[in-house]
């Protein structure tokens, strides 16, 4: 789906659900993540995830722009728009349009946590740390020995 198509939907929801018109500018936004669009109160005009097309399909599409058509609605009309009034929850319901919408499957790799090995040489208590630790500098809390740096660990996150 192109900006033009996305455009052409966004008034057509408008027009037929709202009975008002939409007359300024739907785009996606690539840069969006963890949101499925949103309503920009300065120049009126709404971005939406094309992520949310791409993986749940046209319905989450088309629930997203209602949402984001309340917002729009409401704020012309000098009501409550935000998701805490009762204007926008009330209008929520009548044009059963999701409050939030469906979570992204989570594509994060995991990473990897670094952990360094310090052992004291006079007590030897070893200190687990994320940090490097500047051994001329720091040492032992327990008894004051120098520190030695053992070893590095990684763990998965």
């Amino acid at each position: 789906m192109t900006n033009e198509e996305l455009q052409n939907l966004v008034e057509k929801v408008s027009s037929d659900v709202f009975g008002r018109p939409f007359l300024h500018q739907a785009v996606f936004n690539h840069r969006l993540k963890t949101t499925g669009g949103r309503y920009l109160l300065q120049s009126h005009n709404i971005e939406v995830n094309k992520q949310y097309l791409e993986v749940f399909g046209e319905e989450e599409l088309i629930g997203i722009i209602k949402h984001e058509l309340c917002h729009y609605h409401l704020h012309l009309l000098g009501k409550g728009y935000k998701h805490r009034d009762r204007d926008f929850k009330r209008l929520l319901k009548e044009v059963n349009a999701p409050r939030y919408c469906t979570p992204l499957p989570n594509k994060k790799t995991k990473r990897k946590i670094r952990q360094l090995i310090y052992q004291c040489t006079v007590c030897s208590f070893i200190y687990i740390r994320a940090r490097q630790v500047n051994t001329s500098r720091y040492v032992c809390g327990k008894c004051k020995g120098s520190l030695v740096l053992k070893g590095e660990k990684s763990e998965q996150k």
